[in-house]
């Protein structure tokens, strides 16, 4: 999970520098594009099959991945690095929300005081500007996490019924490949320069290699631990947003990241512990 959240943070970086010329669609395209070529190289040169029984799951978790994918990076584009993230990984408290109802599991009464928590802090953090962009920004930015919890239960599934790390990431990157390519072809395509493709290599292969992490931390680790984590991701975003940008946030806005950490932390202890084997 920290080998996650370190090529997470700097992906975001990536797809910052990258907003500046191309869409948010775009962006989901080259980052799945370069990263399903990568997959399937890996898996061609070990032998590996992408053969499936479970492929009705694996494109509940594909499409819902593309559309929280998409979110997460127009809120990049529009919002400071630390809130974007921060907003994206308000994933944990709606995965420890989803999990009783999708895997049949009864949660912890300390489930409630994490929700309200994680609910403060999130009204704190958008609250400070009432410029309407940046409001839809941040809306779209929560929707992106709500969607990805979502999805992390959809990995849980796929775990337990044993699909290894690369195959789930394949069948994502693949659904996003396409989905991404259909917005452009749809809406808007941007020219390349030879210039470009550095960039968007690069967020292909840090964005694949962060996947296949956190797809593994999911299926072979702790829950709690692996969700507790994943927060070093906002931590790295937000020294990365200071350095490069010189992103500073007022110290109410810092309150309501902590608040959010706090608030994923609690609801993955909420969140009952997984059955091995």
């Amino acid at each position: 999970m920290l080998v996650a959240a370190f090529f997470f943070a700097i992906m975001g970086v990536l797809v910052k520098i990258g907003a500046e010329k191309f869409s948010s669609a775009e962006l989901v395209f080259y980052r799945s594009l370069f990263g399903l070529v990568f997959i399937l190289a890996v898996t061609h040169y070990h032998g590996l099959s992408l053969k499936t029984s479970l492929i009705n799951t694996h494109m509940k978790r594909a499409i819902l991945g593309f559309a929280s994918l998409i979110c997460f990076f127009f809120a990049i584009s529009e919002l400071p690095l630390a809130t974007a993230i921060t907003l994206n990984y308000t994933s944990p408290l709606f995965l420890a929300m989803a999990m009783p109802f999708m895997l049949h599991e009864k949660p912890r009464k300390i489930l409630i005081l994490a929700v309200i928590i994680g609910f403060i802090g999130v009204a704190l953090l958008l609250q400070p500007s009432l410029h309407i962009d940046e409001l839809i920004a941040g809306a779209i930015g929560l929707l992106s996490g709500a969607m990805a919890g979502v999805v992390y239960v959809h990995v849980t599934q796929l775990g337990r019924a044993g699909e290894p790390d690369w195959r789930t990431v394949f069948y994502f990157t693949l659904v996003c490949t396409i989905g991404g390519a259909l917005w452009m072809l749809f809406f808007h395509f941007t020219p390349l320069a030879w210039s470009d493709l550095p960039l968007l290599l690069g967020i292909g292969i840090v964005a694949t290699i962060a996947q296949l992490a956190l797809t593994r931390a999911y299926r072979t680790g702790n829950p709690l631990v692996v969700g507790s984590l994943a927060y070093t991701t906002v931590l790295l975003a937000s020294l990365f947003g200071i350095v490069l940008w010189n992103e500073t946030l007022s110290p109410d806005r810092w309150l309501a990241v902590g608040l959010i950490i706090l608030s994923g932390i609690i609801s993955v202890r909420a969140t009952p512990r997984q059955n091995k084997g």
